[in-house]
């Protein structure tokens, strides 16, 4: 459930923020930062698309769209299906903040320098996010299912950063 933001001062802030909280975060809680997570992260590949010319990095944009909507589509129907209503909070107001930001830094470069910000920024998100996953996000999920969503998810993410670290490493 909870993807890819792909902004490295976001996920840095969704490190911290996660764990500023003075409780443990709910599901409905959880359920609001993994859907923000994902939205960010289809927000910045749908940049990628827009502004890159290279065929790696939009092949890893249109992957991290199609991996993420999926993903988004089935937190949302577990959700339905539970009854819950994902709740704002400031890990996810943090996130959509920092992420605007992020989008209008990208947004001045082109080409190369445009291209290796992007993917940068999504092996540092990929990281982060993985890290948030296991050590607070899928511990602190009460609901079996949601937990299972988002062991699934970070299985994929794995998968999202070694791609995006392969993908740094041909872009130099």
């Amino acid at each position: 459930m909870l993807k890819a933001i792909g902004f490295a001062a976001a996920a840095a802030l969704f490190a911290s923020s996660a764990y500023a909280q003075a409780t443990k975060p709910n599901d409905a809680q959880i359920a609001h930062i993994a859907h923000t997570a994902d939205n960010l992260d289809i927000a910045a590949a749908k940049q990628a698309l827009a502004k890159s010319k290279d065929k790696a990095v939009r092949d890893f944009a249109q992957e991290m769209v199609r991996d993420h909507t999926a993903v988004n589509d089935q937190a949302l129907a577990l959700v339905k299906k539970l009854g819950v209503t994902p709740q704002d909070n400031p890990t996810s107001q943090s996130l959509s903040k920092d992420a605007a930001a992020k989008l209008a830094s990208l947004g001045k470069l082109n080409g190369k320098a445009f291209d290796k910000a992007y993917i940068q920024n999504e092996v540092a998100y990929h990281k982060t996010v993985n890290g948030a996953l296991a050590s607070t996000l899928i511990p602190d999920a009460q609901n079996a299912e949601l937990k299972s969503l988002l062991q699934t998810g970070l299985t994929l993410f794995k998968e999202h950063q070694a791609h995006a670290e392969q993908l740094a490493t041909s872009l130099k």
